[in-house]
């Protein structure tokens, strides 16, 4: 097995930012640092070894949904962040988030450390759709509306949503199959319209629901069934979360 997937498989980070641990220097084959994704990992014999912890396969598995309040970053863990998902992982859990939201925005993001799903909802092959409702600080004009239905050319490639729908005076909902880095608000700034709010409210058929900001729960067996989750391969959920999460 890659490292790299090795890595995935256990939950540590999706392919790429697993790329970038071992480029960093920051993983360890067998006492030694290894700087290759490539590298051959025996999971029965060899230890593999993430910022000075031990990494090793987990047969059974864990998932939450959170509603990542505004002003959180999604990440577990940057130097530079005045507040990460950390506080809110379940004490004990070794989980990487789903679906990263922009510091300002907010709303439904996965917890797990399930590598093989991680990898299919957000690789861009799988086409997963998320979708998002969007507040804007003027009500948007028909040709801007239009525009946004038809896509916009950005640096980095189209904004093309797969859905616009007009849902109040200042009001959007968009769907998209992909997630660049802040697409949506500079999809919509490239028509005119500068963004107030950004509430994820679904990944694949995952919802939000009735999620209050800040708060975790364990998916449930048919939330699991819906995202192709193999029955009898997650774990009990543990009884407490980190008690220096933040109250809802």
């Amino acid at each position: 097995m890659r490292l790299n997937k090795y890595l995935r498989d256990a939950g540590v980070a999706a392919r790429r930012k697993a790329d970038e641990l071992i480029q960093a220097g920051r993983v360890q084959l067998n006492g030694r640092p290894v700087r290759q994704p490539w590298a051959d990992v025996d999971p029965e014999r060899d230890m593999v070894i993430v910022d000075g912890g031990p990494v090793r396969l987990q047969e059974a598995r864990h998932y939450f949904k959170l509603y990542k309040p505004p002003g959180v970053t999604s990440t577990l863990a940057d130097p530079h962040a005045k507040s990460t998902l950390a506080p809110y992982v379940p004490t004990g859990l070794r989980l990487a988030p789903v679906g990263r939201l922009d510091k300002e925005s907010e709303g439904l993001v996965l917890l797990t450390d399930d590598g093989e799903l991680t990898y299919r909802l957000t690789h861009p092959r799988f086409g997963v759709h998320k979708r998002y409702r969007v507040t804007v600080t003027r009500s948007p004009s028909r040709q801007q509306l239009a525009q946004l239905r038809e896509g916009v050319e950005l640096e980095d490639g189209p904004f093309r949503p797969t859905r616009v729908r007009r849902t109040g005076e200042r009001e959007l909902e968009l769907t998209l199959h992909e997630g660049r880095k802040r697409e949506i608000r500079r999809g919509l700034a490239a028509v005119g319209l500068r963004v107030e709010r950004l509430l994820r409210l679904s990944i694949g058929p995952l919802q939000l629901g009735e999620l209050a900001p800040g708060e975790l729960i364990p998916l449930s067996a048919a939330e699991r069934r819906a995202l192709g989750v193999p029955r009898g391969s997650e774990a009990n959920p543990p009884s407490e979360t980190n008690s220096d999460a933040p109250d809802p």
